[in-house]
């Protein structure tokens, strides 16, 4: 485990195409980071580092890759903020702001921003973050070949306000065999996102971190503020720190801009006392630190963990569906437990198939395809052969997995059929300039010589199938109603007109109103398989409860014996 960032984590650069951006991403990238797209305007369409597409916007690029959990943004400081907003405002929810000299009240419109959406940022002004052999945000280790060689992992957490100090701490413990679990760059800057006392409470509920080492410097109450939470037992772990500036003057700044005395404000002395008050190692001497930290790791008994970091394990595949951490579940960016209660089934399944939950009207229109065909009565050929296996004993899992294999082309196909001859004809209708009737009565032509049968229209039973009008309803009150309903219902009248009595049948209706939600085809049979299901949970249900094993079940002697019919309320 490590702070800020972790394998699964999902990664956009922002400024990627700049030469920091790009020299950066092949820092992520070979270390193991796991770098979805990268975002830059007006260079929508080119890829990065092989692999890595880029996007115009990062609205762009969640709409491509889907659900962003961090972005690093190699950016001019004075576009920072609209860059962090528009960040931020599609949901990402952690940033690593590199450049310095971002203007100190952009960066607090940042931090108003940040809070309302439950975001956060490191920096400005930072080197970013880094966890030894799991990924790296940020320009830690200038190279994935450098960092490797430089940074060991162990168990003895790095925060530092100097990135370059932040780097030599992490080197000069490795050399002592002292690895890292994480290291922090918080930022030189005055006002940061995420300042010393918020990386302390983050190592607090590491398990993996056993101790910290602290770099801090003269200038703001950072360091004052870590006291205050060591003395109020809100940070308990060993904390060795050393504090830069002690010959720096009163008013002048040292190193960074964050780094300045005013008054009796920030003073190396008075940081210094309080951390030693409340119980802190603090040394004399840059250089004292590993072996400062040994001695207090020995005395509390905790283990000296030092291991090389050769290689990252490179990701072997990549999901955009479903995110899995400890205690959080998320699909496509929503956390399930939240979903729970306040969206349907169907909307549940809109959303794992296209990354967006419906509008109200959309989402009726999706339950209604689905209720539409949930179950057919006892004679079609999954129930058939739900039943047929249930009959045998087996598991319900068994029976209702023969029902679904015997979906396929002739049984549950059609509205996947149906949908191929419907966008055919619609293309068609719109490069010859040809009426949708024309349209229609040419491809039914092209059928009837090759001996084709039209999927979606007629019925065995129905001459009037009661769904498809409601189905269409659905759309036009949705406003999906467009070219693929119009031209299903143009295949219906040239059928009429040539004296054949095929109307639309479920299929048909299901088929148009999908092609017209731009649902692909081949996802066809998956909701016909969805929406059937549990109409054949019930028919094996019903057959291992009701009826003797291992009978011939005939395919239409059958009679009724439910409910009688029943209105809506």
């Amino acid at each position: 485990m490590a702070i800020l960032i972790d394998r699964q984590m999902r990664v956009i650069i922002q400024g990627i195409t700049g030469r920091e951006g790009s020299a950066r991403a092949r820092l992520m990238k070979g270390y193991g980071t796991n770098v979805v797209a990268g975002v830059s305007p007006g260079r929508g369409g080119a890829i990065v580092e092989e692999t890595i597409p880029v996007y115009a916007t990062v609205a762009d690029a969640v709409a491509r890759v889907g659900a962003v959990d961090a972005s690093v943004l190699f950016i001019p400081p004075l576009l920072v903020k609209d860059a962090a907003l528009e960040a931020i405002a599609v949901g990402v929810k952690f940033l690593v702001i590199v450049p310095d000299r971002v203007p100190i009240h952009d960066v607090m419109e940042l931090s108003r921003a940040a809070k309302d959406a439950g975001a956060s940022f490191l920096g400005p002004n930072t080197l970013g973050c880094l966890a030894p052999g799991i990924g790296v945000l940020g320009m830690i280790g200038g190279s994935a070949e450098n960092a490797r060689k430089l940074f060991k992992r162990g168990r003895v957490g790095v925060a530092s306000r100097s990135g370059g100090i932040t780097s030599s701490i992490a080197y000069y413990l490795g050399r002592a065999d002292i690895g890292a679990s994480s290291i922090v760059h918080v930022g030189g800057d005055s006002i940061i996102g995420l300042p010393l006392p918020d990386v302390m409470l983050k190592f607090q509920d590491d398990a993996d971190t056993d101790a910290v080492v602290m770099f801090g410097e003269i200038g703001t109450s950072q360091e004052e503020r870590v006291a205050d939470l060591i003395e109020g037992g809100r940070f308990t772990k060993p904390l060795i720190a050393y504090i830069g500036g002690k010959g720096a003057r009163k008013g002048t700044r040292f190193s960074h801009a964050g780094a300045i005395i005013e008054g009796n404000v920030g003073t190396w002395e008075g940081k210094v006392e309080r951390l030693r008050a409340v119980g802190a190692t603090v040394v004399d001497a840059f250089y004292d630190l590993p072996a400062a930290t040994i001695e207090v790791l020995k005395k509390r008994n905790m283990p000296i963990v030092c291991e090389e970091v050769t290689q990252v394990t490179e990701i072997q595949w990549k999901t955009a569906i479903t995110r899995i951490k400890p205690n959080e579940i998320r699909v496509r960016g929503y956390r399930i437990d939240e979903l729970m209660g306040k969206v349907t089934f169907a909307d549940a399944i809109w959303l794992a198939l296209t990354g967006d939950l419906p509008d109200a009207a959309l989402s009726r229109l999706i339950n209604a395809i689905l209720v539409s065909s949930v179950d057919h009565g006892a004679t079609p050929p999954s129930t058939l052969a739900a039943r047929t296996v249930a009959s045998t004993g087996a598991p319900q899992n068994a029976a209702v997995a023969a029902g679904v294999l015997a979906i396929n082309k002739l049984h549950g196909g059609a509205i996947e059929e149906c949908m191929r001859t419907l966008i055919e004809a619609v293309k068609r209708a719109k490069s010859d300039g040809a009426s949708f009737g024309a349209a229609a009565a040419e491809i039914l032509g092209e059928y009837k010589q090759q001996g084709k049968r039209v999927s979606g229209f007629g019925h065995r039973i129905h001459t009037d199938d009661p769904r498809t009008k409601r189905l269409f309803d659905l759309a036009e009150t949705a406003g999906k109603s467009g070219d693929h309903i119009r031209m299903v219902k143009a295949v219906e009248d040239t059928f009429t007109s040539q004296g054949k009595s095929l109307p639309i049948n479920v299929d048909g209706a299901i088929a148009a109103v999908l092609c017209d939600l731009g649902i692909d085809p081949k996802l066809a049979n998956g909701f016909f398989i969805m929406a059937r299901v549990p109409g054949l949970v019930a028919h094996v249900a019903e057959e291992q409860t009701r009826e003797r094993p291992m009978r011939s079940i005939h395919p239409t002697d059958h009679g009724y014996d439910g409910p009688d019919p029943r209105e809506m309320a």
